[in-house]
C-alpha cells in the first residue's frame, strides 16, 4: 500500500474531484490490491441514518466519510505541493539488522516523503 494514515491526497475522479484531504483510515483488501480502499477527511461524505434508541427520541441523519478506491486518489508531495506518483528508495542495511529499509520518494522532485 502506497498511502499511509496522515498523508495528504488529491481526488482524481468522482463527485469530489480536485479536492484534497488527509487519510483517516486505510482498508487493505486480502483478495487483491485493486480493491483497496481509503477514507479521507471531508471527502465522499454520505448520510447515515440512526434510529431512535428510546421511545420519544428522534432519529438522526449524520454525515460520515465513506470509503473511496485507492485508484481515484493521488499523493500530494509535502515539499513541491503537487500531486505525484510514489517511488521507493532502498537504503543500505545496517550490520545489526537483517532487513533493508525502504523510503517513499516523490517522482517529480525526488524528495523523501
Amino acid at each position: 500500500m502506497k498511502f499511509k494514515k496522515g498523508d495528504t491526497l488529491k481526488i482524481l475522479k468522482g463527485k469530489d474531484q480536485g479536492k484534497t484531504g488527509k487519510v483517516l483510515k486505510v482498508i487493505i483488501s486480502p483478495q487483491s490490491k485493486s480493491k483497496d480502499k481509503i477514507i479521507i477527511e471531508g471527502i465522499n461524505l454520505r448520510y447515515k441514518h440512526i434510529r431512535p434508541k428510546r421511545a420519544g427520541e428522534k432519529g438522526q441523519r449524520i454525515m460520515f466519510p465513506f470509503a473511496l478506491s485507492v485508484a481515484n486518489a493521488q499523493l500530494v508531495c509535502p515539499k513541491c505541493g503537487q500531486p505525484t506518483r510514489i517511488g521507493y528508495q532502498v537504503l543500505a542495511k545496517a550490520p545489526e539488522t537483517t532487513r533493508e529499509k525502504k523510503q517513499r520518494v516523490c517522482k517529480k522532485c525526488r524528495a523523501i516523503i
